[in-house]
């Protein structure tokens, strides 16, 4: 018996939370006194994975997984679960993983807890920490199904390293016929995603047209962050829908968010809710959004963000 793992990757390579979900699996096995299994697919190398806790690798290689499907996928991952005996499955809280863990549930006969932040605080009855009303409230739910799927919401457990190593092996399950053909996928082109950006940096209508984000990325791209924007934005076709951030966009669960010309109504917030640390800069002090902030700057961003930018090239320049 073992906890078993689901790690996303993209083109062969890891996302980032894979490795937080390893982390989990290892806190949760170690409760346990258990073992960590994980399943990849169409992932590369795989050895990186023993770093947070993995013991075992499953490794499943079948081209006809190449796009997502959340019924193939789910069916691989309930078939690894049963041949390693797991009453535990992991998943993470990306968008694919929200799709595929209620099938997994389904197929196992398990009870599905989404958006946990922390390890459990038993196992004997199997307790976790969830976020509820749109992270506006935590809850305590327990899980009294045999098996059970755990879907840990993003940075919020962090990275773990265990410096570990981790076995691999090939897995083939039965693929069942997918039934859909993805002609296209759009991705968004930033140098970091916002699903695992650990700073986010964000902006909206204050930015007065497409033509003044210039700054906004120059100031992504000097603290390694992903760049997001309200729905008016978006709508108004500023900036892609992939960019949007909120109820009815993306959610976000940086360490920092730096809004910038946002207002902060309540569908935005609500997207942002789970993020850290939380940074206002508005010409207008009673925006909403400082009420919501950790710290805020009234002034104009025009002349605040450049002056940012500069300030973090020198800070950087001098301890390079």
């Amino acid at each position: 018996m073992s906890v078993l793992v689901y790690t996303e990757s993209e083109q062969g390579k890891f996302k980032k939370t894979a490795f937080e979900v390893a982390s989990y699996a290892k806190a949760v096995a170690d409760q346990m006194g258990t073992t960590v299994t994980a399943i990849t697919i169409n992932a590369g190398d795989t050895s990186e994975l023993g770093n947070y806790g993995v013991d075992k690798v499953l490794n499943v290689s079948n081209s006809d997984l190449d796009k997502f499907s959340a019924n193939a996928y789910a069916s691989a991952i309930s078939q690894a679960a049963k041949q390693e005996d797991a009453k535990v499955v992991i998943v993470s809280s990306s968008a694919d993983s929200k799709y595929l863990a209620p099938i997994v549930a389904i197929g196992l006969e398990a009870g599905y807890a989404s958006n946990v932040v922390e390890a459990p605080s038993s196992t004997s009855p199997f307790t976790v920490k969830r976020t509820a009303f749109t992270n506006k409230a935590f809850n305590m739910t327990t899980i009294d199904t045999e098996s059970k799927v755990v879907g840990v919401s993003q940075n919020s457990f962090g990275l773990v390293e265990s410096n570990g190593s981790a076995s691999s092996e090939d897995f083939s399950p039965s693929i069942p016929s997918i039934g859909v053909t993805v002609q296209s996928v759009d991705k968004a082109t930033d140098k970091v995603s916002i699903a695992d950006a650990e700073i986010v940096v964000s902006a909206g209508r204050g930015m007065k047209g497409p033509e003044n984000w210039g700054m906004i990325e120059e100031l992504a791209d000097v603290l390694g962050a992903a760049t997001a924007c309200s729905k008016p934005v978006s709508d108004l076709g500023w900036r892609p829908h992939s960019e949007h951030v909120g109820q009815t966009g993306k959610p976000v669960a940086s360490n920092l968010y730096i809004a910038i010309g946002i207002s902060g109504a309540i569908q935005h917030l609500a997207g942002i809710n789970s993020c850290k640390v939380k940074v206002v800069i508005n010409t207008d002090p009673e925006a909403p959004f400082f009420k919501a902030a950790d710290y805020g700057v009234v002034g104009d961003a025009f002349e605040v963000v450049p002056a940012l930018i500069e300030k973090l090239k020198a800070f950087k320049a001098q301890n390079a």
